[in-house]
């Protein structure tokens, strides 16, 4: 029962003895003793009842029309984080300016932070409400270090839709600067050191992504490369690109938490996860810890505040990827060791090369140590997986190892093809090597007429592997043959992937974006910033379930692979 039926219930009650007659003086003593315990009861419910049921307040977001209301309340504090040309232009009256921008990024001694909180009348018992521009991440990282020096969470509040949204509602705005009449006396007594991490956490943290999630608050344009501001264009590896933009809506209100988590959950982002935001310099960062920690109660977040400034002044040259999966790539000087001579003398090669050209070209000469399964082959067994899985067995390809589509020039159809079915197989890990056979023999590296024996036993002086049992672990909604028959956490989106758009209708949303427009001459994929250009003005999504789809399935299969090396999360192929 709510305190609003719980105080009529009592009011109720006082009601109907009132109107009771007694007759003896003891029990009209009872009845007055009891009306004033019921009266006081009363009372003190109807006192704290509008603290309680406040509309407008969620967790640590309150509305416009909330703040309306209670601005004058002396127990609440205004700050504004907007930069100070755009608090000078026009703020909430009674709004304090606090722009990161003018007191720095960097960390100031405990001491200096303690007399800037005071000197904007910070005390406590306050009850806090941050906002900025709207839609940006200046009040959540103000949230974020008065939450990181100690303040209480309960008491710390972030103004949904900010400024834009107080004056779409209609809410005065001024320009007079507010003087801080009473100085602050809020004191820093502990730190919350488990809401931060440092650079050896977060990097120990980018090599165990099934415990860990780096989360990235950057666009586009920066995660792919297209725009640099430091050394090194891109993102850092195994980052899980988020642009805070995506947290809000047009009216730049945060989104539903259902929403949020529909998201996260689409990312492959759970709360069982440590989650370690970061961005350019550590203020973008705070938008998802604060959506995650305080709107979503995920228990284990952290803000990595050095984030990629940081990382790549680091003396060891930590590196800085623009594709979100490169290691879907091999070259030479990579493959001319994990996959000759040395690596399997050693015992510690786990690469199985597998060529796919036609069978008299590999004869030709061909790489050391691989096997040919003609294109054809997976082609013609589209549908009949199990007997490819025989065929990969005999010729001794290994399912528990990395197996590397070798196709003589790059990223071809040929090579999608086999890609995508060896996914579909369940093989550990697939990757396409780039270069061609003279690029190899450029670098000094030898091709051979040799037949790579598959052998139970190892001969001397013979290029020999040994046959495997390959027992295929599927995975299913990676080629599929009805387009109704999968459903992702966003609705279908359909690229059609060929020269023309397939005649056979397709009930959803469908882009047109020729895999040839992805690819260079020499069978590389462009960079990842073109590909997110040419992608984004296709009308690529970013959140939906791509399927791609041609008359050629090969076709298809290369949108795939590329979508796949551009990190989107839920890629499929449709036979059709």
């Amino acid at each position: 029962m709510n305190t609003n039926k719980k105080t009529v219930r009592i009011l109720e009650d006082l009601k109907f003895y009132s109107n009771v007659k007694y007759s003896t003086p003891r029990v009209v003593m009872l009845m007055i003793e009891s009306h004033r315990f019921l009266t006081t009861i009363a009372f003190c419910l109807l006192l704290i009842q509008p603290l309680v049921a406040q509309e407008g307040i969620k967790g640590n977001l309150v509305s416009v029309t909330w703040l309306e209301k209670n601005l004058k309340n002396v127990d609440i504090m205004l700050l504004d984080a907007s930069p100070s040309h755009i608090y000078a232009a026009k703020h909430i009256p009674g709004a304090i300016n606090y722009d990161i921008f003018t007191y720095g990024v960097q960390e100031l001694p405990v001491a200096e932070i303690e007399k800037s909180y005071r000197s904007w009348g910070i005390s406590p018992g306050k009850k806090i409400v941050m906002y900025d521009q709207g839609g940006t991440f200046m009040a959540t990282r103000l949230l974020f270090s008065l939450y990181y020096y100690g303040f209480p969470a309960k008491d710390l509040f972030i103004l949904d839709g900010g400024l834009s949204k107080w004056q779409e509602t209609g809410l005065p705005v001024i320009k007079e600067i507010t003087q801080v009449v009473n100085k602050g006396t809020f004191t820093i007594t502990k730190i919350k050191e488990d809401a931060k991490a440092e650079l050896p956490e977060f990097l120990t943290a980018s090599g165990d992504l099934q415990n860990n999630v780096l989360l990235e608050a950057l666009d586009p344009d920066w995660h792919y490369g297209g725009l640099q501001s430091f050394s090194k264009p891109g993102h850092i590896p195994n980052a899980i690109m988020l642009p805070g933009a995506d947290f809000y809506n047009q009216d730049k209100t945060f989104k539903s938490d259902e929403e949020i988590k529909n998201i996260l959950s689409y990312l492959s982002i759970s709360p069982e996860q440590k989650i370690y935001t970061y961005c350019g310099g550590g203020i973008a960062a705070s938008l998802p810890f604060f959506a995650l920690k305080f709107l979503l109660g995920y228990p284990m977040v952290k803000l990595y505040q050095g984030s990629q400034l940081e990382w790549v002044a680091d003396q060891r040259e930590l590196p800085v990827w623009t594709y979100d999966a490169p290691y879907l790539m091999r070259e030479s000087q990579w493959l001319q060791f994990w996959g000759g001579q040395m690596a399997r003398m050693y015992g510690i090669s786990n690469v199985t090369l597998l060529d796919v050209r036609p069978a008299a070209e590999f004869y030709e000469e061909h790489l050391p140590f691989a096997v040919n399964i003609p294109a054809d082959v997976f082609k013609s067994n589209i549908t009949n997986p199990d007997k490819l899985s025989e065929i990969l067995g005999k010729s001794g390809v290994n399912i528990s190892h990395e197996a590397v589509v070798i196709s003589g020039k790059g990223i071809t159809k040929d090579a999608a093809i086999a890609f995508l079915m060896l996914e579909k197989l369940g093989q550990i890990k697939t990757s396409v090597f780039l270069d061609s056979h003279e690029k190899w023999v450029e670098l000094g590296f030898k091709l051979t007429k040799d037949t790579t024996i598959v052998s139970v036993q190892k001969i001397p002086n013979v290029l020999s592997i040994l046959p495997t049992n390959y027992t295929s672990s599927f995975r299913e909604g990676i080629m599929i043959d009805d387009a109704k028959s999968t459903q992702g956490h966003y609705p279908k989106v359909f690229i059609a992937s060929g020269k023309n758009v397939p005649t056979k209708a397709q009930d959803g949303k469908i882009v047109h974006v020729p895999y040839t427009d992805l690819l260079n001459s020499d069978g590389t994929p462009k960079a990842a910033k073109d590909i997110w250009k040419i992608l984004s003005a296709a009308g690529v999504p970013r959140y939906a379930e791509l399927v791609c789809y041609s008359d050629d399935p090969g076709e298809a299969a290369v949108n795939y692979f590329i979508l796949k090396l551009m990190g989107y999360p839920d890629i499929k192929m449709l036979m059709i």
